[in-house]
């Protein structure tokens, strides 16, 4: 049987069109779920979309549309993100779906309740809306959101809670432990610091008369369940969670979580803790990336700044796209978009780097014709390179640090371009064998740089291999246009 591999992003909040801002993690777990399947593993990539919540009711009330209605555009365009991505999840699931998704959340909030963690009390607190949250002093910086920057709601009202805080040492022993990874442990250290200040039990459900778009919570129609804990669920309602329990076995835990840094609080708190209440696994990774800004700027309608991804594909390519969030932006850490950076990426990297390797090698190789495909005539030094940076991809990607991962490819490139300056295979007063032996080896090395790129830039892999062949006695080649014509 294969090895199996589970990976999820969190699921957007569709109150609006995604942006560039929500681009970065689809990309990021498509190259982990590409490259898991290359690795001979059997994938499910699993995405979605969080549609309930007083926010959202707002919204399509504004525009004159019901909620369902609302969130089936929304959804609709979120999911039509795939093909100009070229993104390869296996699932989208949506938290409207009666079928699909309802009935997991049913049978977690059954699961809790069983186990005395779901009460009821009458709360005072302080609601944000756009977190879709109650808030602590903790949570505020100036009493305003850290997040939204505007004050929260001061609500009173009788709300199902969740025992959040009796799963405190657990979790702080399975994330110590290295049980429950967390990446990057910047990260990992604040849910720590988290967890040694208190956790607090939080609001499960909202009363229907204040939120009526979302789940009933079982046995009482006077509340809905708080969407959060509607949300998180859908990592385990996908895969057949109170419907489907031979599906659900065979996937569950997740291998790896893709999540954004705003919503850590939640899934590396609330979501693990109702697992162990739920006596469910853990997922094994968390990785947790950081915010996208435009030229410096929070990405806002108000500031007349955002972007959207399909027009920058429209424009430049997919694989240019994705070239820049793997490359340019941290994997960890906060990284900027902008316009200009992006075509000084693109002409530095694709145009003169492996755009215009790919057409130096293929254009000598043409000239000459037919050459032998003879491993006897492989450099050591480039065989030991190329198997040296695989290694080093594979310890990169296990560490989520697709910049550096990319770092090794191009490092490859570079020896190629080294090496063809210093072989001169295009001289013809040099001896045929030696420029046999030039042009095979840079074939080679172009072959090697296509598979690397295979889950970061798939549509260029596909290109390359498509266009050089090291099959049977002769290597092939095929004359296709540029790769990335420059940009001006």
């Amino acid at each position: 049987m294969k090895e199996k591999f589970y990976i999820t992003t969190t699921i957007p909040y569709v109150n609006d069109q995604l942006h560039i801002g929500n681009t970065l993690e689809f990309i990021q777990a498509d190259v982990l779920a590409r490259y898991a399947r290359a690795q001979g593993k059997e994938v499910f990539f699993l995405t979605g979309a969080d549609e309930h919540g007083i926010k959202i009711a707002r919204t399509a009330a504004a525009k004159g549309l019901t909620p369902q209605k609302f969130v089936d555009q929304n959804s609709r365009a979120a999911k039509n993100l795939k093909k100009p991505l070229n993104l390869s999840w296996d699932d989208f699931i949506r938290t409207t779906d009666k079928k699909r998704h309802w009935p997991g959340v049913f049978k977690i909030w059954g699961e809790l309740k069983n186990s005395g963690d779901i009460y009821k009390k009458t709360y005072r607190g302080m609601y944000c809306s756009g977190c879709e949250a109650f808030l602590t002093d903790k949570d505020l910086i100036g009493g305003q959101c850290a997040i939204h920057k505007k004050e929260p709601e001061l609500v009173e009202e009788e709300n199902y809670f969740f025992r959040l805080s009796i799963y405190s040492k657990t979790l702080k022993d399975r994330i110590e432990s290295g049980e429950f990874k967390i990446f990057p442990q910047e990260r990992a250290n604040e849910i720590l610091t988290l967890i040694e200040n208190g956790l607090e039990d939080v609001s499960f459900s909202r009363p229907k008369e204040k939120l009526s778009w979302g789940i009933p919570v079982p046995g009482d129609d006077s509340q809905i369940i708080y969407v959060w804990a509607d949300a998180l669920t859908n990592y385990i309602s996908a895969l057949g969670y109170g419907r489907d329990d031979k599906n659900f076995q065979k996937w569950w835990p997740a291998d790896v979580q893709v999540l954004g840094k705003d919503v850590s609080r939640f899934h590396t708190a609330i979501w693990p803790a109702m697992l162990l209440s739920a006596k469910l696994p853990l997922p094994q990774k968390m990785f947790i990336h950081g915010h996208i800004s435009i030229n410096g700027q929070k990405i806002s309608k108000s500031l007349g700044n955002v972007i959207y991804p399909q027009d920058l594909v429209k424009q430049y390519s997919t694989d240019a796209v994705r070239h820049y969030f793997l490359s340019e932006i941290s994997p960890f850490g906060d990284g900027d978009f902008s316009l200009g950076r992006f075509k000084e990426r693109y002409n530095a990297d694709l145009a003169k780097g492996l755009g215009n390797f790919f057409s130096r090698v293929t254009t000598v190789a043409r000239r000459f014709g037919k050459i032998k495909n003879n491993f006897s005539l492989t450099e050591l030094f480039i065989e030991q390179k190329i198997k040296t940076i695989q290694k080093n991809v594979d310890r990169h990607l296990g560490e989520f640090r697709f910049n550096n991962a990319l770092s090794e490819i191009w490092s490859l490139i570079s020896l190629g371009d080294q090496y063809i300056n210093g072989q001169k295979p295009w001289d013809e007063s040099e001896s045929e064998v030696k420029r046999e032996k030039a042009l095979f080896n840079l074939l080679m090395i172009l072959n090697a740089v296509a598979v690397l790129l295979a889950p970061f830039l798939p549509e260029t892999s596909k290109k390359i291999t498509s266009s050089i062949s090291l099959k049977g006695k002769m290597a092939k080649i095929k004359k296709i246009s540029n790769l990335f014509p420059r940009l001006e």
